[in-house]
C-alpha cells in the first residue's frame, strides 16, 4: 500500500474548531427567526459587535458592526424600495419614497430588534453594556441594519429580502393609511443623506403674531442653498412645509402633491 492509499482513521482526523458559545447563540437566534444557518460566521459576529467592545477591549476600530450597517442600510432599502413598489402599483415616486423613510427609520427598525430579542445576542463593552447599551433603540437599529449586511455578504440576499418582506409588510400598510407617511422632513434627510449632501438645515426667517396665534417663516437649505420656504402655526409645521417644497424642488414630489 503506498502513502496515497492510506487513510485517516477516525482517532487520527484533526478536531474541527470549537464554536464558542455566543456563536451557537447567534446561530440558534437566526434559525429560529427564519433566517438561514450561517456560513461564515465571522460576518454575524461583527454585525453584532458594538463599537464600545472593541473600543473598550482595544481591538481594531473596524471590529464592529459599523461598515456592515453601511452595507445593511443599502439592502434594507432595497428591499423595502421592492416591497413598497409591488404593493402600490399606482403610487408616484414621492409618495413611495415618503412611506419608505418611515419604514427604514431607527423608530420603525428599534421595536422590531427588541421583539426580535436582538438585544440579547449583541455583544458591548463593559461601560455600555452596565448603561443600559442592549436596550437603545440606536444601537438596536444599528445591529438590525448589520445584521442585514452579514446576511447579504453570506450569499443569502433573496432570502433576506423575502424576510423583510414578510416582516414589514403589515408596518407598510400601517404607514400607508397614517398620517405619519407625510413626513417630508424624513424623507428630505434621506434623500439629502444618500446623495451624500449631509443633512438639511432649516432656519427661521420670521416669526410674528400672538402667542395664540403664531406664524412662522422657515427656509430650508442644503448644502447651504436654500432649496424651500414654509410657513405654519409651528416650527414643526413650518419645517414640514418647508422640507415639503424642497422635495418638490429636487423632484422628488410632484409639485400638486
Amino acid at each position: 500500500m503506498t502513502a496515497f492509499d492510506e487513510t485517516l482513521e477516525p482517532e487520527d482526523t484533526p478536531p474541527a474548531n470549537p464554536i464558542s458559545q455566543w456563536e451557537q447563540q447567534i446561530i440558534a437566534f437566526l434559525v429560529n427567526h427564519g433566517l438561514p444557518k450561517p456560513i461564515r460566521s465571522g460576518y454575524y459576529m461583527q454585525a453584532l459587535t458594538h463599537s464600545s467592545y472593541s473600543h473598550e477591549g482595544k481591538r481594531s476600530a473596524l471590529d464592529n458592526y459599523e461598515r456592515l450597517e453601511f452595507l445593511g442600510d443599502a439592502v434594507l432599502k432595497l428591499a423595502v424600495s421592492q416591497l413598497v413598489y409591488e404593493r402600490f402599483p399606482y403610487y408616484r415616486e414621492g409618495e413611495l419614497t415618503k412611506i419608505r423613510s418611515v419604514v427604514v427609520s431607527d423608530a420603525v427598525l428599534a421595536p422590531f430588534a427588541v421583539q426580535l430579542g436582538l438585544g440579547e445576542v449583541m455583544r458591548f463593552g463593559p461601560a455600555e453594556k452596565r448603561s443600559g447599551g442592549a436596550n437603545k433603540p440606536s444601537n438596536l437599529a444599528c445591529g438590525f441594519e448589520a445584521l442585514l449586511g452579514a446576511l447579504y455578504l453570506d450569499g443569502f440576499f433573496n432570502e433576506t429580502v423575502s424576510w423583510l418582506k414578510k416582516l414589514l409588510e403589515n408596518v407598510v400598510d400601517d404607514v400607508d393609511q397614517n398620517k405619519t407617511k407625510d413626513n417630508y422632513k424624513a424623507a428630505l434627510q434621506e434623500y439629502t443623506q444618500g446623495m451624500g449632501w449631509g443633512l438639511p438645515e432649516y432656519h427661521t426667517l420670521s416669526e410674528h403674531g400672538p402667542a395664540h396665534n403664531r406664524a412662522f417663516e422657515i427656509t430650508v437649505s442644503i448644502a447651504r442653498e436654500v432649496m424651500g420656504v414654509g410657513h405654519g402655526k409651528t416650527k414643526k409645521e413650518a419645517q414640514q412645509s418647508a422640507a415639503k417644497q424642497a422635495l418638490q424642488t429636487l423632484g422628488e414630489l410632484p409639485v400638486s402633491s
